[in-house]
C-alpha cells in the first residue's frame, strides 16, 4: 500500500469513527412527571418494563433523564425546556396534562408520548386518537367515565347515603368534567353531592374538617396526581374523622385507604414506556394511535373497613381484584 493511500485510509476511519462512537450511545428519554419520585416508584419502574418489552434497556441502549416537579406545576415549563436542550429523542410526559402541556409548549420536533386521564382531543393534546397528527401521542384511559361508577361502588359500602362530598382540585383543567359527571351520578342514587376545592396540602384537612360538621356520609376523592402525592394525608384525615372515603388508585388503599376503583396506573405506564420504545424503532407519533388504557382495579381495605364499623358485601368482595387484611 502506497504512504498516500495509507494516510487517506486512516483519515477516513478518524472521520468515520466519531459516527461510530456516536451510533452505539444509548438513546435518551426525558421524563417529565408532574409528580413526586418517591410516590412515583412503582409507576417510572412499569414504564421501564415497557421499554424492557420493546428491547430498550436501561444502561445498554437506552437512558432515562427524569425530572420531578415535585407537584409544583409552574416548575414544568423550564424542567420541559430542559429536557429540549439535552436533545433527548423523546419525552414522557406523565404525572398529569401538565406536564404534556409544558412539554408540547417547549418543542414542536422531539415526540412526545403522554399520560392523560381526560379526553386527550378534548383538552387539545391531539385531534385524532387514531392519527394524532403532530409529534404527541401517548396513553389515555378516559378517567371521568370511572366516575360514576366509583359513586356506584361506594353505594354498595356505604348504606343509606344521602350527602356525599367531591374532592376536586382545580389546578388540574383537564378534570373539570368530573364534577358534572358525579352531580348526574349522585343524582340517580339519590344522593345530594357537595363538591369541594382542595387547591393545596394546607386546604385537604379544613375540607375533612368540614365534611364531617356537615355529617358527610362518604367522601369521594377525586382524580388527579395532586391526590396521589398527598394520599397519606388524606388517609389520616379520613381516620380522624371516621368518614368512609373512596379513591381513584389502588396505591391509597394499600396505604390505609378504605376502598379504591379507577384505572391501573402501572398498567398505564408500561404502555406509555411501550409507545416510546415503538417511537425509538422509528414510528412517527404523527400516526401512532393513542393507546386506551383499559384496565381498572377495585382494591378493599378490610382493615380500614372494621375500624369504621363497614360490613363489606360479599358481592362487593367477590368483584373485588385485591382485598387487604
Amino acid at each position: 500500500m502506497k504512504r498516500r493511500e495509507f494516510i487517506s485510509l486512516l483519515g477516513g476511519a478518524a472521520a468515520a469513527w466519531p459516527l461510530a462512537a456516536r451510533a452505539q450511545q444509548p438513546a435518551v428519554v426525558g421524563f417529565l412527571s408532574g409528580r413526586a419520585r418517591e410516590e412515583s416508584a412503582d409507576d417510572a419502574a412499569a414504564f421501564r418494563q415497557g421499554l424492557n418489552e420493546m428491547g430498550y434497556t436501561i444502561g445498554r441502549n437506552v437512558a432515562l433523564e427524569y425530572r420531578w416537579s415535585e407537584g409544583h406545576d409552574e416548575r414544568l415549563p423550564e424542567l420541559a425546556a430542559e429536557l429540549v436542550r439535552r436533545q433527548v429523542a423523546v419525552v414522557a410526559a406523565v404525572g398529569g396534562n401538565n406536564s404534556a402541556f409544558a412539554a408540547k409548549a417547549a418543542t414542536a420536533d422531539i415526540p412526545i408520548v403522554f399520560t392523560n386521564g381526560a379526553d386527550p382531543i378534548k383538552v387539545g393534546l391531539v385531534t385524532s386518537l387514531n392519527r394524532p397528527g403532530s409529534n404527541v401521542t401517548g396513553v389515555s384511559w378516559f378517567g371521568s367515565e370511572s366516575l360514576p361508577k366509583r359513586l356506584g361502588i361506594l353505594g354498595e359500602l356505604v348504606p343509606n347515603i344521602k350527602l356525599a362530598v367531591l374532592l376536586v382540585n382545580p389546578n388540574m383543567p383537564e378534570l373539570a368534567g368530573q364534577p358534572e359527571a358525579a352531580q348526574q351520578a349522585a343524582h340517580a342514587l339519590g344522593w345530594q353531592l357537595q363538591v369541594v376545592e382542595v387547591r393545596g396540602a394546607s386546604e385537604i384537612d379544613p375540607s375533612f374538617a368540614t365534611a364531617k360538621r356537615q355529617r358527610a356520609d362518604a367522601i369521594v376523592v377525586g382524580a388527579g396526581p395532586f391526590f396521589r402525592i398527598h394520599r397519606a394525608q388524606l388517609v389520616v384525615q379520613a381516620a380522624r374523622h371516621g368518614i368512609p372515603a373512596i379513591y381513584g388508585n389502588r396505591e391509597t388503599v394499600t396505604g390505609g385507604g378504605l376502598i379504591g376503583y379507577g384505572n391501573s396506573l402501572p398498567d398505564a405506564y408500561r404502555r406509555a414506556g411501550l409507545q416510546t420504545g415503538r417511537i425509538l424503532r422509528g414510528a412517527k407519533p404523527a400516526d401512532l394511535s393513542v393507546d386506551r388504557a383499559v384496565k381498572f382495579e377495585l382494591v378493599i381495605n378490610l382493615g380500614s373497613a372494621k375500624a369504621l364499623g363497614l360490613e363489606v358485601p360479599p358481592t362487593l368482595l367477590a368483584r373485588a381484584d385485591e382485598v387487604i387484611e
